[in-house]
């Protein structure tokens, strides 16, 4: 049980970090080429929104409460 525990934490630790690294990639890729310049929709404009929609209209509650969760994720893997 603790062998398919561990192969299972490995495999979500791995989709979480190709997860970031496309995000990464979108920001990258749409500050140099634009808007829709890898994934056909705006990075930048669907995060803003994801801040926006956990911070409301204070978008700096939500970055924080985002950078706070990453943090908590580094911290754990």
């Amino acid at each position: 049980m603790e062998k398919v525990t561990s192969q299972l934490s490995s495999i979500i630790k791995g989709i979480s970090e190709l997860g970031i690294g496309l995000i990464a990639l979108g920001i990258i890729a749409e500050i140099v080429f634009g808007q829709g310049a890898i994934f056909g929709a705006s990075v930048v404009g669907n995060l803003s929104e994801i801040v926006t929609a956990i911070g409301g209209e204070n978008g700096f509650v939500g970055l924080v409460a985002i950078i706070l969760i990453f943090a908590l994720l580094r911290n754990r893997a």
